[in-house]
């Protein structure tokens, strides 16, 4: 007999009338309905799949009498199963909502855990232990074992170990395939141990450990977990692991009551274990479950539904679903080509000042993008446009620790006075200079009333004279740290050497070689260091970009000049309280919803993406699922951009539009190309100047048919009518100027009139005045604000995407 019977009798809800499924359409009402057995629910994309699941949970309350409290609603976000209880208090009050287990799998399992301590080897107070804390105890690891953590990074190894626990295995699991394994197994049994004695638990133990329970036909605590509960429900089941999915099927040993709801068209973290497999898999592992699809959209219009759906339709391995929706067709989705990223963000944030202009929230609207080094030029200039923003799941680029090492290593350089940034890049990487070292600097500082810098020469040859305090003799260095702290010093006047020559550019990268910074990270070999590489080069390159930048204006690109920029730059951000445009990577973007969403870098190589390390092979698969889940966090308007040419990790890559666009159906695409996107056309075919310049094979702009890997794109998605900068505009649609032009009336025609000062002449005998359109071979249409003249003049230019230059009139062409 269910030993929680008695308990149920007592604590179920008085009867109540059904809920009334009026907000239902057929499928919802009938996964709603379901009682009984297990139910496979395929939510696609905005189906209103959370609303399935609060009624469902609220049915089985009120008219099934299920008890609250044996009922299990797993989630993957905290926000998630907070917005599920705050719709459930509107069904059915909040007194019973509370009795409820509603949350993540972690929240879930640490509750359990806590009743259940002892049978996982636990003290009532166990502690959980973050990234930072496993770093310290595998630090501690390495050196108990005399492991050399160059050559077994605690990151690297740390993400082994986590990749065996998400498969449900420990250390006597663990498969040795070489020297390398044998190792990782010793620090495995040793980093388990050291947990153990501290009475603590990673994140992967909270779920490994109720598993275990719940999986012991012997244990009576494993009895408690798996008859606790009577109803199972797991949301967004796509994103589940192993160790999840057999958690959940342990919880229901004693029935089949489990209700899945997901999307295997949304399954995009398999590189946080994720197996898309499971759900694919449920109807196997449940031969008897009862399957409904959810395919009607509620969230998009109807271009944008069908745009997703066309590039999930290829997908080589997925459950067929037809989304589709009722809303309005409204806007087609615009394929923006541009010329480069800065191009690129310039029509972005063009668009977006205009959106707001329109009365929508700068909240309400989102910029994609594949990695979070693309977001480095858009927030450059929607800084300079004044415009808020926020970095949903990451960090501005100018605050990423990587980052801000490397600013701190150039700032020493060429002010080695600035404390701050010496402490914090004096073991950056790690050179053995420890806490205590660091101390002793600062006594000896303060003592002799110098900088860090300057007191570590005194600190080495014992010239610090004593506290007058008692006992204020400073002790001397062990020789360690003597011979650490001198290569640190002899690195920086190397560097500071370095300095007087190298262009800033250069001496970042040398300062990335010398340091052993770079190949400190690349010795990681985890998806993070990659990243941290990446934002390096990304960091360099806006180095490159300032040295062209002075070198087009004819002042001298300084490291002091730079630095002072950036400072200025990463200082304007006094709108913290006002609604902010939401940038993000495309993992980030899951769960969310937009009016208008911006999707970037749509090239091949960037997305979908391929890595530069070529032991790491992409998904194509999974990233076409990526772009089917960015289509679809947009409501009314979505914008999908691509850049001839872009300038990342250190690098200019001349790219393809990607493979996804060619999928777009063909009534639900407007082509556009940005006015420097269609100079640089023209200049290829010879319609300006006879110069270089580059524009993306097989696509082509001003009305023509354009292809993608070859294939003829459909008539009917012809390029607009709005090149060459003039103005226009459409119902409902923002005018997009994309360089200032005076304002006249409706007929009225532009005259430019002779330059005044005839002596200012750019390429090819151009004379320039105030408010004349020009172009730039690498920034593109600009409009001239001045002119200084002289011997070799200089033009002071409006360049969208980049701002005001000043650059020498010789280098200037007749814009568009």
């Amino acid at each position: 007999m269910d030993r929680f019977a008695a308990h149920d009798a007592d604590r179920s809800p008085p009867p109540e009338p059904g809920l009334p499924h009026e907000e239902l359409n057929e499928p919802q009402a009938r996964a709603a309905s379901h009682a009984a057995g297990p139910l496979l629910i395929f939510a696609g994309a905005g189906s209103g799949k959370t609303r399935v699941i609060v009624y469902r949970i609220a049915n089985l309350i009120v008219t099934h009498r299920v008890p609250p409290y044996r009922i299990l609603a797993v989630t993957f976000t905290n926000k998630a199963a907070t917005e599920m209880k705050r719709r459930l208090e509107g069904l059915i009050g909040a007194d019973i909502v509370k009795d409820l287990w509603v949350g993540t799998f972690h929240a879930v399992c640490a509750r359990l855990l806590r009743r259940h301590h002892e049978a996982a080897g636990l003290d009532k107070n166990f502690v959980i232990y973050d990234d930072d804390d496993q770093r310290a105890v595998m630090n501690r690891v390495l050196k108990e074992l005399n492991l050399d953590d160059r050559r077994y990074p605690p990151r690297q190894v740390l993400s082994r170990i986590h990749a065996e626990k998400q498969e449900g295995r420990g250390p006597a699991e663990f498969e040795r395939k070489g020297y390398f394994d044998d190792a990782i197994a010793r620090c495995f049994e040793a980093y388990e141990r050291h947990l153990k004695a501290a009475s603590a638990v990673d994140f992967d133990d909270l779920l490994l450990a109720v598993l275990r329970i719940a999986e012991d036909p012997t244990s009576y605590a494993g009895e408690d977990l798996r008859g606790r509960f009577r109803h199972v429900l797991v949301d967004e089941f796509q994103d589940v692991n192993q160790v999840q999915y057999r958690l959940v099927r342990a919880f229901c040993k004693s029935h089949d009551n489990l209700c899945v709801v997901g999307d295997d068209d949304q399954s995009i973290y398999r590189w946080r274990g994720a197996d898309v497999r499971i759900v694919r898999g449920f109807r196997r592992d449940f031969p008897h479950a009862t399957v409904v699809k959810l395919e009607q959209n509620y969230r998009s219009i109807g271009h944008v539904v069908r745009g997703a759906l066309g590039v999930i339709r290829h997908a080589s391995d997925r459950e067929p679903k037809e989304l589709w929706t009722a809303n309005q067709d409204g806007t087609p989705i615009d394929v923006v080509a541009a010329d480069s990223e800065h191009d690129e963000a310039a029509w972005v944030v063009e668009c977006v000042r205009e959106l707001i202009a329109k009365g929508v929230s700068p909240n309400e609207i989102a910029v994609f993008y594949r990695i979070h080094a693309q977001s480095r030029v858009l927030e450059e200039v929607l800084r300079e446009a004044r415009i808020p923003y926020q970095i949903i799941g990451g960090t501005r680029f100018f605050e990423r620790a990587e980052v801000k090492n490397l600013l701190s290593y150039l700032r020493v350089i060429a002010n080695p006075k600035s404390d701050v940034d010496l402490n914090r890049i004096i073991n950056v990487p790690a050179r053995k200079i420890g806490q205590s070292t660091v101390d002793k600097l600062i006594q000896a500082a303060d003592l002799l009333g110098v900088s860090l810098f300057d007191a570590i020469d005194p600190l080495l040859e014992g010239r610090v004279p004593p506290s007058a305090m008692p006992g204020g003799q400073l002790p001397p260095l062990a020789s360690a740290a003597k011979r650490s702290l001198l290569g640190f010093r002899d690195l920086i006047h190397g560097l500071m050497t370095e300095a007087k020559s190298a262009s800033p550019s250069a001496l970042a990268e040398e300062v990335l070689a010398r340091s052993g910074y770079a190949k400190a990270l690349e010795q990681e070999d985890s998806v993070e260091s990659e990243a941290r590489l990446q934002n390096l080069r990304e960091l360099v390159q806006s180095l490159v970009d300032y040295e062209q930048e002075a070198t087009a204006a004819g002042d001298e690109a300084t490291l002091a000049g730079y630095l002072e920029r950036v400072s200025l730059v990463s200082d304007v951000d006094a709108l913290a309280d006002v609604p902010k445009v939401a940038m993000m990577t495309i993992h980030a973007a899951k769960g969310l919803e937009f009016h208008a969403v911006f999707l970037t870098g749509m090239e091949e190589d960037l997305f979908p993406f391929r890595s530069q390390d070529p032991n790491r092979k992409g998904d194509i698969e999974e990233e076409r699922r990526l772009a089917y889940v960015a289509i679809t966090r947009a409501r009314e308007r979505l914008w999908i951009t691509h850049a001839a040419r872009r300038a990342i990790f250190g690098q200019t890559r001349y790219g393809l539009p990607s493979r996804f666009l060619a999928d777009l159906p063909p009534a639900s695409v407007r082509g556009i190309a940005t006015p420097a996107s269609t100079m640089a056309q023209r200049r290829v075919e010879g319609g300006f100047g006879g110069g270089g310049g580059y524009a993306a094979p097989g696509l082509r702009f001003g009305g023509q048919e354009r292809s993608w890997e070859g294939r003829e794109r459909r008539p009917g998605a012809q390029a607009d009518e709005r090149f060459a900068g003039a103005r226009f505009s459409r119902e409902g649609e923002p005018a997009r100027a994309r360089v200032d032009v005076p304002d006249r009336a409706p007929g009225e025609r532009y005259v430019e009139r002779e330059a005044v000062d005839a002596g200012a002449e750019g390429g090819e005998g151009l004379a320039l005045r105030r408010g004349m359109r020009v172009y730039h071979e690498r920034f593109g249409p600009g409009v001239v604000e001045s002119v200084d003249p002289g011997a070799d003049p200089i033009a002071t230019v409006k360049f969208s995407g980049w701002g005001k230059k000043r650059i020498k009139v010789a280098f200037l062409r007749a814009g568009p």
